[in-house]
């Protein structure tokens, strides 16, 4: 009986009403908690020392490691909504995937801009063809590709298949990206938080750095359901309008 309860509550979300109701709702606690996490983990990432290599230069992390976990989170999310597209057929799976993509693009996009600006001081150079650097803007290509894909069809149903298809393709990119400093010889340095030994960077930068993790996270998630939101009206007011002019045709 519960899990009957539980499947039929699920189920409920499809309904595009249901979703827009439960977005009304949560929407403004989202927000706020978001803005409360950048707040405290703003302040410590100010308040934390700088490193005594890399001086006041190490801030830069606390924006580039959460941008770049989430720009693999999100293509994550991409990838569980593209099975709901292709297997259940879920009604939101689609606008899921297809709000996503632009968050996925600007968190990458983030994370290229500040490694560069990190990798300056620390390198010597803006830019390397390393494994791990590529296999990122490889990453943000992809997102532009779905984005361009999403874009150019005018059928949403056909366009949905083939953006969930060519995701789940993706994907494969997304462990060469997690662990591509543990299989090449790459300038960018291991995994020093999610190890299975621990995490090997000091308490004074882990502090902040998971704070801001976890506020990125909340501005993914706010800024998702908003952009889900917004897609649903979008699509509610492009088959008003196919419908007027449908009238307005025989009308004439």
């Amino acid at each position: 009986m519960t899990d009957s309860l539980a499947i039929r509550k699920f189920s409920d979300l499809a309904n595009p009403t249901r979703f827009l109701a439960l977005a009304a709702r949560i929407l403004p606690w989202m927000a706020g908690l978001t803005a409360l996490l950048f707040a405290v983990g703003l302040t410590l990432s100010f308040a934390s020392e700088g490193d005594y290599q890399q001086g006041d230069t190490v801030r830069i992390m606390y924006i580039h490691v959460p941008a770049a976990w989430l720009s693999m989170m999100c293509y994550t999310v991409m990838a569980l909504s593209a099975i709901g597209t292709l297997v259940w057929r879920h009604p939101l799976a689609d606008v899921s995937h297809r709000a996503a993509a632009p968050l996925g693009a600007a968190f990458t996009l983030i994370a290229l801009v500040t490694g560069s600006l990190w990798g300056k001081p620390m390198w010597g150079t803006w830019w390397v063809w390393d494994a791990r650097l590529t296999s990122v803007f490889v990453l943000f290509l992809m997102y532009l590709g779905i984005i361009a894909l999403n874009r150019a069809m005018d059928d949403p149903s056909r366009a949905a298949r083939l953006s969930a298809v060519l995701i789940l393709v993706g994907f494969v990119n997304i462990p060469i990206i997690k662990f591509s400093v543990d299989w090449w010889n790459t300038l960018h340095q291991p995994a020093s938080v999610i190890r299975m030994d621990g995490p090997t960077i000091d308490g004074e930068f882990l502090r902040p750095l998971l704070v801001m993790a976890i506020a990125f996270t909340c501005l993914f998630f706010t800024l998702h359901v908003m952009a889900m939101r917004n897609e649903i009206w979008r699509r509610r007011i492009a088959t008003q309008r196919r419908m007027a002019a449908r009238m307005a045709t025989r009308g004439e």
